[in-house]
């Protein structure tokens, strides 16, 4: 049993299962589901009327609006169908910090989790890995032996054990050049899924999430960030080391705490203010919580905001 399959405990499944995982935005998909589609069918939210025509369900006649206008009108339903969930993690040094658990498990646990509830939905779920690009991308499918490979693979991410590329020196993130080429293979609108620290250009990325939604995309961002990074409790000399560059610091955190900490509040405000103007989700999460009770919570928040 993999590390990531460990994590998704009967516990942390049976509180998943009570969760819908549903699109906000109009989506595209192949199956008969429970999220709104642009193409007209049988479904059971009204959509508009129309004027019969020879071959159309009587069923389907307004009586009502017949004994208002003496004309054969039937009713028109959004279809609704499968959603396509696109998980993205980021992969990059930063996010193997921390401890008991590493930003990039938790981001692993909570892809699993995603892509679990996505299927149990009927929905298509792919996944895609980036550092300072787009490192490895599964394409949505529906089985039961695809979400076994995105957990595989999201094993595999946690154990350091990607394919390797001629660039591995460099395990900065670029989440916008990730992003940038990741878009044009989302073809189909459905949902988005950013699991990430998010520590990199936040204008770029801004953008980068701005044409995501241009293109009729959901789009979710879940920034995971750990305790010490939040609350910076470090005390005495310490020797700070960037994961990204290898770059190192020696201070003490007694003198840079209220520096960090107002440097972080107003990364973190920037990040929650520019994610609404874009009408795009946003949840801050802390490694210390257990996940699925971090997912739940959001997943409940949302839905009832939906």
């Amino acid at each position: 049993m993999t590390q990531v399959t460990q994590a998704l405990t009967p516990a942390a499944v049976a509180k998943l299962t009570t969760m819908q995982l549903r699109a906000r935005a109009i989506v595209e998909g192949h199956f008969s589901g429970q999220h709104r589609s642009p193409y007209r069918g049988a479904s059971v939210e009204f959509a508009d009327h129309r004027e019969y025509t020879p071959g159309d369900e009587t069923r389907h006649i307004d009586w009502k609006v017949y004994g208002r206008r003496d004309r054969f009108f039937v009713k028109e339903y959004d279809a609704e169908t499968n959603l396509n969930v696109h998980l993205m993690v980021d992969v990059s040094g930063s996010m193997n910090y921390g401890a008991p658990v590493r930003k990039l498990e938790y981001a692993a646990y909570l892809a699993a989790g995603l892509a679990y509830l996505a299927t149990h939905q009927r929905d298509a779920t792919g996944l895609l890995l980036f550092d300072h690009r787009l490192r490895l991308q599964l394409p949505p499918h529906t089985k039961p032996a695809h979400l076994q490979r995105i957990f595989d693979t999201l094993d595999a991410a946690c154990r350091g054990a990607l394919p390797p590329s001629d660039d591995d020196l460099s395990r900065e993130t670029d989440l916008t050049a990730a992003l940038e080429a990741a878009t044009p293979t989302i073809t189909r609108r459905g949902l988005v899924v950013v699991i990430s620290d998010l520590l990199d250009d936040l204008d770029r990325v801004l953008r980068a999430l701005a044409y995501l939604r241009h293109r009729g995309h959901d789009v979710m961002v879940l920034q995971v960030m750990d305790a010490e990074e939040l609350e910076f409790r470090f005390r005495g000399p310490a020797l700070f080391e960037d994961l990204e560059t290898g770059q190192r610091l020696a201070a003490q955190p007694e003198q840079l705490r209220r520096d960090y900490l107002r440097a972080l509040h107003e990364f973190l405000a920037q990040v929650r203010d520019g994610c609404r103007k874009l009408a795009i989700d946003q949840e801050l999460l802390d490694t210390s919580r257990p996940f699925d009770q971090a997912l739940t919570a959001y997943l409940g928040r949302r839905s009832r905001a939906r």
